[in-house]
Protein backbone atom coordinates (compact mmCIF):
# COMPACT_ATOMS: atom_id res chain seq x y z
CA UNK A 1 0.00 0.00 0.00
CA UNK A 2 0.97 3.77 -0.68
CA UNK A 3 -0.11 6.43 1.43
CA UNK A 4 -2.69 8.49 -1.25
CA UNK A 5 -1.64 11.75 -2.65
CA UNK A 6 -4.01 14.16 -4.04
CA UNK A 7 -1.34 17.22 -4.75
CA UNK A 8 1.95 18.36 -5.17
CA UNK A 9 3.26 21.85 -4.70
CA UNK A 10 6.85 22.43 -6.46
CA UNK A 11 7.73 25.39 -4.37
CA UNK A 12 7.13 26.96 -1.46
CA UNK A 13 8.92 29.91 0.49
CA UNK A 14 5.84 29.94 2.95
CA UNK A 15 4.82 26.75 4.33
CA UNK A 16 8.36 25.22 6.02
CA UNK A 17 9.65 28.17 8.32
CA UNK A 18 12.94 29.16 7.12
CA UNK A 19 13.12 26.70 4.43
CA UNK A 20 12.39 26.47 0.47
CA UNK A 21 10.22 22.98 0.30
CA UNK A 22 8.08 21.03 -1.56
CA UNK A 23 4.36 20.55 -0.82
CA UNK A 24 2.83 17.15 -0.97
CA UNK A 25 -1.12 17.20 -0.30
CA UNK A 26 -2.41 13.92 0.94
CA UNK A 27 -5.91 12.48 -0.12
CA UNK A 28 -8.58 12.16 2.88
CA UNK A 29 -9.19 13.54 6.20
CA UNK A 30 -11.31 12.44 8.91
CA UNK A 31 -12.77 15.95 9.90
CA UNK A 32 -15.19 17.90 8.10
CA UNK A 33 -14.56 21.49 8.79
CA UNK A 34 -16.65 23.75 7.07
CA UNK A 35 -14.06 26.12 5.93
CA UNK A 36 -11.57 23.55 4.53
CA UNK A 37 -9.82 25.39 1.89
CA UNK A 38 -8.58 22.06 0.55
CA UNK A 39 -12.48 20.58 -0.17
CA UNK A 40 -10.62 18.76 -3.80
CA UNK A 41 -8.59 16.63 -0.56
CA UNK A 42 -11.76 15.51 1.40
CA UNK A 43 -12.23 12.20 -1.07
CA UNK A 44 -9.70 9.46 -0.29
CA UNK A 45 -8.97 8.95 -3.99
CA UNK A 46 -5.35 9.56 -5.10
CA UNK A 47 -4.81 11.24 -7.88
CA UNK A 48 -0.87 10.94 -7.85
CA UNK A 49 1.48 7.93 -8.33
CA UNK A 50 3.76 7.89 -5.12
CA UNK A 51 6.74 6.85 -6.99
CA UNK A 52 6.44 9.63 -9.62
CA UNK A 53 6.40 11.89 -6.66
CA UNK A 54 9.68 10.66 -4.92
CA UNK A 55 11.02 10.61 -8.72
CA UNK A 56 10.32 14.86 -8.93
CA UNK A 57 11.86 15.19 -5.07
CA UNK A 58 14.94 13.58 -6.22
CA UNK A 59 15.15 15.68 -9.23
CA UNK A 60 15.05 18.67 -7.05
CA UNK A 61 18.02 17.32 -4.37
CA UNK A 62 20.20 20.47 -3.67
CA UNK A 63 17.88 23.30 -4.64
CA UNK A 64 15.04 22.14 -1.55
CA UNK A 65 15.47 21.59 1.56
CA UNK A 66 12.47 20.23 3.42
CA UNK A 67 8.93 18.95 2.21
CA UNK A 68 6.15 19.71 4.08
CA UNK A 69 3.38 16.66 4.09
CA UNK A 70 -0.13 18.14 4.81
CA UNK A 71 -3.62 17.14 3.58
CA UNK A 72 -6.32 16.67 4.11
CA UNK A 73 -4.87 14.58 7.13
CA UNK A 74 -1.58 12.55 7.07
CA UNK A 75 -2.21 10.77 9.70
CA UNK A 76 -4.94 8.57 8.69
CA UNK A 77 -2.61 6.89 6.06
CA UNK A 78 -0.84 3.71 7.86
CA UNK A 79 1.65 4.15 5.51
CA UNK A 80 2.65 7.53 6.35
CA UNK A 81 6.02 6.67 8.75
CA UNK A 82 7.09 4.26 5.58
CA UNK A 83 6.72 7.67 2.64
CA UNK A 84 8.09 10.03 5.31
CA UNK A 85 11.28 7.40 5.46
CA UNK A 86 11.76 7.60 1.77
CA UNK A 87 11.44 11.40 1.62
CA UNK A 88 14.25 11.58 4.47
CA UNK A 89 16.42 8.86 2.74
CA UNK A 90 16.73 11.47 -0.15
CA UNK A 91 18.04 14.20 2.40
CA UNK A 92 15.14 16.23 2.74
CA UNK A 93 13.65 17.65 6.24
CA UNK A 94 10.17 17.09 7.03
CA UNK A 95 7.04 19.10 8.44
CA UNK A 96 4.07 17.30 9.34
CA UNK A 97 1.07 19.18 9.17
CA UNK A 98 -1.53 17.34 11.35
CA UNK A 99 -4.83 17.61 13.61
CA UNK A 100 -3.73 15.67 16.30
CA UNK A 101 -5.96 13.11 15.94
CA UNK A 102 -3.64 10.03 15.62
CA UNK A 103 -1.43 10.71 18.84
CA UNK A 104 0.20 7.30 18.64
CA UNK A 105 1.60 8.12 15.27
CA UNK A 106 2.69 11.42 16.13
CA UNK A 107 4.47 10.17 18.88
CA UNK A 108 6.40 7.40 16.84
CA UNK A 109 7.30 9.34 14.16
CA UNK A 110 8.84 11.87 16.34
CA UNK A 111 10.84 8.93 18.40
CA UNK A 112 12.03 8.12 15.11
CA UNK A 113 13.12 11.59 14.44
CA UNK A 114 11.08 11.01 11.11
CA UNK A 115 10.20 14.99 10.92
CA UNK A 116 11.82 18.25 12.06
CA UNK A 117 8.87 20.50 12.64
CA UNK A 118 5.08 19.80 13.26
CA UNK A 119 2.07 22.14 12.57
CA UNK A 120 -0.81 21.24 14.45
CA UNK A 121 -4.45 23.15 14.05
CA UNK A 122 -6.23 23.17 17.15
CA UNK A 123 -9.96 23.76 15.91
CA UNK A 124 -11.12 25.47 19.16
CA UNK A 125 -11.65 24.44 22.61
CA UNK A 126 -12.34 20.88 23.51
CA UNK A 127 -15.79 21.20 23.64
CA UNK A 128 -16.21 22.92 20.59
CA UNK A 129 -14.24 20.00 18.07
CA UNK A 130 -17.66 18.19 17.32
CA UNK A 131 -19.43 21.12 16.26
CA UNK A 132 -16.65 22.24 14.11
CA UNK A 133 -14.93 18.82 12.96
CA UNK A 134 -17.76 16.50 12.93
CA UNK A 135 -16.03 14.59 15.58
CA UNK A 136 -14.53 13.86 18.70
CA UNK A 137 -11.11 14.79 19.54
CA UNK A 138 -9.85 11.71 20.04
CA UNK A 139 -6.13 12.23 20.37
CA UNK A 140 -6.14 15.80 20.37
CA UNK A 141 -5.08 15.91 23.80
CA UNK A 142 -2.51 13.86 23.77
CA UNK A 143 -0.89 15.25 21.06
CA UNK A 144 -0.73 18.73 22.59
CA UNK A 145 0.88 17.11 25.67
CA UNK A 146 3.39 15.46 22.86
CA UNK A 147 4.36 18.20 21.51
CA UNK A 148 4.36 20.07 24.40
CA UNK A 149 7.23 17.93 26.54
CA UNK A 150 9.29 17.07 22.94
CA UNK A 151 12.44 19.27 21.78
CA UNK A 152 10.84 19.20 18.53
CA UNK A 153 10.20 22.41 17.07
CA UNK A 154 6.37 23.22 16.60
CA UNK A 155 3.56 25.36 16.36
CA UNK A 156 -0.44 25.35 17.13
CA UNK A 157 -2.80 27.28 15.08
CA UNK A 158 -6.53 27.97 14.63
CA UNK A 159 -8.04 29.54 11.74
CA UNK A 160 -10.38 32.31 13.15
CA UNK A 161 -14.02 31.83 12.03
CA UNK A 162 -16.19 34.90 14.25
CA UNK A 163 -19.37 32.35 13.41
CA UNK A 164 -17.59 29.57 15.05
CA UNK A 165 -14.77 31.03 17.59
CA UNK A 166 -15.51 34.00 20.24
CA UNK A 167 -12.70 35.54 22.61
CA UNK A 168 -13.54 33.21 25.35
CA UNK A 169 -13.27 30.52 22.93
CA UNK A 170 -9.49 32.05 22.58
CA UNK A 171 -8.81 31.95 26.45
CA UNK A 172 -9.83 28.28 26.37
CA UNK A 173 -7.31 27.25 23.85
CA UNK A 174 -4.71 29.27 25.58
CA UNK A 175 -5.49 27.17 28.82
CA UNK A 176 -5.41 23.86 26.58
CA UNK A 177 -1.75 24.48 25.40
CA UNK A 178 -0.23 26.28 27.90
CA UNK A 179 3.52 26.79 27.89
CA UNK A 180 3.56 26.10 23.91
CA UNK A 181 6.61 28.22 22.46
CA UNK A 182 4.47 29.50 19.21
CA UNK A 183 0.98 29.80 18.18
CA UNK A 184 -0.69 31.01 15.06
CA UNK A 185 -4.01 33.08 14.38
CA UNK A 186 -5.25 32.44 11.08
CA UNK A 187 -7.66 34.55 9.54
CA UNK A 188 -10.43 33.15 7.48
CA UNK A 189 -10.31 34.40 3.86
CA UNK A 190 -13.23 33.63 2.03
CA UNK A 191 -12.48 30.95 -0.88
CA UNK A 192 -13.37 27.63 -1.65
CA UNK A 193 -14.52 25.73 0.77
CA UNK A 194 -16.21 22.76 2.18
CA UNK A 195 -19.31 24.63 3.38
CA UNK A 196 -20.46 27.66 1.68
CA UNK A 197 -22.76 28.40 4.31
CA UNK A 198 -19.73 29.35 6.17
CA UNK A 199 -18.47 32.51 3.12
CA UNK A 200 -21.36 34.85 5.29
CA UNK A 201 -18.84 34.99 7.98
CA UNK A 202 -17.97 38.70 9.38
CA UNK A 203 -14.51 38.33 10.36
CA UNK A 204 -12.47 39.65 13.31
CA UNK A 205 -11.97 43.25 13.14
CA UNK A 206 -8.28 44.25 13.73
CA UNK A 207 -9.40 45.63 17.46
CA UNK A 208 -10.74 41.94 18.35
CA UNK A 209 -7.93 40.41 17.24
CA UNK A 210 -5.37 42.39 19.34
CA UNK A 211 -7.62 41.35 21.98
CA UNK A 212 -7.41 37.63 21.11
CA UNK A 213 -3.69 38.02 20.94
CA UNK A 214 -3.11 39.86 24.34
CA UNK A 215 -5.43 36.75 25.84
CA UNK A 216 -3.11 34.44 24.47
CA UNK A 217 -0.25 35.78 26.11
CA UNK A 218 -1.02 35.20 29.44
CA UNK A 219 -0.87 31.33 28.22
CA UNK A 220 1.65 31.16 25.13
CA UNK A 221 5.38 32.63 24.53
CA UNK A 222 5.00 34.03 21.10
CA UNK A 223 1.59 34.64 19.37
CA UNK A 224 1.63 35.82 15.71
CA UNK A 225 -0.84 36.60 13.05
CA UNK A 226 -1.73 34.92 9.26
Amino acid sequence: MCVKIGGVQKFSLLDFPDKISAIIFTAGCNFHCGYCHNPELFSSQSEWDEKKVLEFLKSREGKLDGVVVTGGEPTIHKDLPEFIRKIKSLGFLVKLDTNGTNSLMLKSLIDLKMVDYVAMDIKGPLYKYKMITGIEPAGVEESINILLKNNIPYEFRTTALALQLDIKDFEEIGKLISGADKYFVQKFVPSKILNPKLLADRGYTNAEINSIISVLHKYIKSVGIR
